[in-house]
């Protein structure tokens, strides 16, 4: 299954969504027997939900029952709590409850699992064959960023409107229809190919319409995984998503190399268009009745307004949707390094070009599984990862042995995974229910809506001065992006960085200037 300022402004005051462990002590005592709170890790305290559908009122929840030192946050956990505001004896769930793979214990989850492993296998076998075909028609890398950009434009035009969507209908029955359409792309294309017929446009026009139905498809699928697995398990399965992909992108490369290499490329998109048959019989197969009911937004106007302006008033929110955009559009952009690298650089085919993928798909297999192990999603992982990953870009890419450069993919695509994993995590577990499509398709039309504007330019940048100085620009420009909004959150957030040893190995954590601003870290 196929990703505002604030600079100047003080520190954000306490949010509705911070509870303290007072406050989810007395929502649980006001919550009736086998019903969960939402508000554990959703960060929404307005209401509570089970999966019938049964809410509890905020009102049963009063400012005085906060004791006064439970005010003072020292460390935030993935739910908004901070250790010091546990009493003693008091207990606290965790979002990883049930080990990494606690969320393939509900079946809804597996079913969608099983499915989309078997569409992202054929996914990654397209992605590689579309790249190499159209190098192969054109012989240019810029070439290669246009498909690109074509097939991530419309997230950029349309992708809020896309969140509006998947706030308004039933999330299950827009991506019966999203997943069918993406399959009918694959197989227009494999026609094409197999027919003799396929020309360069061909490619850009079924590109710009796969990119159309992921407007709809993102968010909606993006913001379901909450309503089959729940807030308590749903940084687990988000993280159990990208190590799905990751996998599949282990297997669909090499395969897609092989195909490309005996049988054509029409086979590979063929298998591509076929394997979206998995993830439709395992939305049909799907149990409703044990969804998490979601709340459904009417129709209404302002909505699109409203959304952003939700957005505007968070820093937990902006701030990670700002810097994704940014190694979004800039870092991400391997499909035109890796074939210039393979092609251009080192001599090979498309057999290196997929061994080249292959690699990062260990690296970013590794991150997912890791960030699935984690309890918590921290804001300096997420800082520390996406400079880690621009520094190793500016490596990798003056290296003048394939050997080394093959090696140093794999920690590229690990810190790239964790980079994407903390900033989606994070912003998943910081919206409210009724906000969660508006809130990730902005963060993936900035993630991927970008591609637009950075594929080609970045193209542009490996086709006139090579493919050295093309990926060490991304790794620049995403390293500067995290230095800069790292400084930034130092000073909105009245915190500082500080580095240590703890246990006899460094450690490096953002602590507050001020006790009550501990938040923020």
């Amino acid at each position: 299954m196929s990703t505002g300022s604030g600079a100047d402004s003080a520190p954000a005051p306490k949010s509705t969504h911070d509870l303290t462990t007072s406050d989810r002590a007395t929502s649980d005592r006001a919550t009736p027997d086998g019903a969960t709170s939402e508000s554990r890790t959703s960060g929404n305290t307005t209401s509570g939900y089970t999966p019938s559908g049964n809410t509890t009122s905020e009102s049963t929840t009063s400012e005085s029952a906060i004791p006064e030192c439970a005010t003072q946050d020292s460390r935030i956990s993935d739910a908004g709590i901070s250790e010091s505001e546990i009493p003693d004896g008091a207990s606290v769930e965790r979002t990883t409850d049930g080990g990494m793979f606690s969320s393939l214990k509900i079946r809804n989850y597996r079913l969608f699992a099983t499915g989309a492993v078997v569409s992202n296998i054929g996914t990654w076998m397209s992605r590689i064959t579309q790249d190499w075909l159209v190098l192969s028609l054109t012989g240019s890398s810029a070439a290669v960023g246009i498909t690109t950009a074509l097939q991530f434009l419309p997230m950029l035009l349309f992708g809020l409107y896309g969140g509006v969507i998947a706030d308004r209908y039933p999330k299950r029955q827009l991506l019966l229809f999203t997943q069918a359409a993406m399959g009918l792309c694959g197989l227009s294309l494999a026609f094409l190919t197999l027919s003799g017929h396929v020309q360069v446009w061909h490619v850009y026009l079924i590109a710009f319409l796969l990119g159309m139905v992921t407007v709809v498809d993102n968010p909606s699928r993006q913001s379901f995984v909450s309503e089959m697995v729940g807030p308590d398990r749903l940084r687990n399965a988000v993280s159990l998503n990208s190590a799905n992909f990751q996998s599949a992108r282990l297997i669909g490369p090499a395969v897609a190399g092989v195909l490309i290499t005996t049988v054509g490329s029409g086979w590979a998109f063929m298998l591509n268009g076929l394997s979206f048959i998995a993830p439709l019989v395992g939305l049909l197969l799907m149990r409703q009745h044990e969804l998490h009911k979601s709340v459904r937004v009417p129709r209404g106007k302002g909505q699109l307004r409203e959304g952003l302006r939700y957005v505007r008033g968070r820093p937990e929110l902006i701030w990670p949707i700002v810097l994704i955009g940014f190694i979004g559009t800039f870092g991400f952009n391997f499909p035109i390094w890796l074939t210039a690298f393979a092609h251009g650089v080192y001599d090979g085919g498309a057999g290196l070009y997929a061994f080249f993928n292959i690699l990062m798909a260990a690296g970013s297999l590794a991150g997912a599984l890791l960030a699935a192990r984690r309890g918590s999603s921290r804001l300096r992982v997420l800082l520390l990862a996406a400079m880690a990953f621009g520094v190793l870009e500016i490596v990798v890419s003056f290296s003048p042995w394939v050997w080394l450069f093959s090696l140093v993919l794999v920690p590229i695509g690990m810190l790239g995974m964790t980079t994407n994993i903390s900033a989606n995590t994070s912003v998943q577990m910081a919206s409210d229910p009724e906000m969660r499509g508006r809130v990730m398709s902005l963060y993936m039309m900035v993630f991927v809506g970008g591609t637009p504007i950075g594929g080609p330019l970045l193209g542009w940048v490996t086709d006139t001065y090579g493919a050295r100085v093309g990926f060490a620009t991304g790794g620049l420009v995403s390293l500067l992006a995290a230095g800069t909004i790292g400084l930034i959150l130092t000073r909105v957030a009245g915190v500082r960085l500080k580095v240590g040893l703890r246990g006899g190995r460094p450690h490096v954590a953002f602590v507050p200037k001020k006790e009550e601003l501990a938040a923020a870290a």
